[in-house]
């Protein structure tokens, strides 16, 4: 009986928590379907009807095209190159026991607590003297190096419970490290891939400072850039930022919505391991 009544306490408590964390999207998606004065006059009432002129000026205004183009190839080149360099790095550190790779794993788990704030004026200054504002590879670059330390603490824990074993067999059989990693170790790591992609696809994709800072031409800006650029100084129109925040994170719902079983099983097999 206790634990019936201990499940449905847990059982209310997290219903409520994922209502509370869904409301804010609830509001925005009603409110894109409002005009602005409908949005001012009553911003939690449901739409009097359907209003989609905000997404075709969020569309045409925020030069969706162009700059979905922009956020798609910093977001799939950086999350790319993070998992490749994270899995060569992590395999190494896992199945070798030098002293080195200790500290090394170290610095980069400390490496994760630095905030962004605190480099964000070195950066600007180093990318302005080499000339590397307005440059879409220079970005791919820093999320690298930003986020591969968390990809690295996370793969070398997974591939660490891999027993070895395999990478012997594979050696009799005549493969290579390359061989080793990428046909015997890597399919295994499909959840915890998954996991990391998504991490930093949501990173990535809505990140609004680094791209802020060094991104300044029109034609380079990502969405979340020109999502920003519907507020206006003396005035702000709220039916075309809900339509543009809507059209902004549909691509990272949609794949959620294709990796949700995997992300679920990187989770819980990284929690077991």
């Amino acid at each position: 009986m206790n634990k019936k009544v201990r499940s449905g306490i847990l059982y209310v408590f997290f219903t409520g928590l994922l209502i509370l964390f869904l409301v804010p999207f609830f509001l925005v998606l009603i409110n894109s379907f409002k005009t602005n004065k409908e949005i001012i006059l009553s911003p939690m009432a449901f739409p009097s009807s359907v209003n989609l002129s905000g997404y075709v000026k969020a569309f045409f205004s925020m030069n969706f095209l162009v700059t979905f183009r922009n956020s798609l190839i910093i977001t799939v080149l950086s999350v790319f190159f993070i998992i490749l360099f994270a899995v060569m790095c992590a395999y190494l550190f896992a199945r070798n026991n030098w002293k080195i790779n200790n500290i090394l794993l170290m610095v980069m788990v400390a490496s994760m607590i630095i905030p962004f704030q605190t480099i964000m004026i070195p950066i600007v200054r180093n990318f302005s003297a080499m000339n590397a504002v307005n440059n879409i590879g220079m970005v791919v670059v820093f999320y690298i190096g930003a986020h591969i330390s968390m990809a690295v603490f996370m793969f070398q824990g997974f591939i660490k419970s891999i027993p070895s074993e395999l990478d012997e067999a594979a050696t009799i059989d005549g493969c290579g490290d390359f061989g080793i990693l990428f046909r015997i170790i890597f399919p295994l790591l499909k959840p915890i891939v998954s996991t990391v992609c998504v991490l930093d696809v949501l990173a990535i994709w809505n990140d609004f400072l680094l791209p802020y800072i060094l991104l300044q031409r029109n034609n380079l800006k990502t969405l979340p850039l020109m999502t920003y650029s519907f507020f206006g100084q003396y005035s702000v129109d709220y039916s075309l930022i809900c339509s543009g925040l809507i059209i902004s994170i549909l691509p990272v719902i949609i794949i959620y919505a294709f990796l949700q079983k995997q992300i679920i099983e990187g989770v819980v097999s990284g929690a077991i391991k």
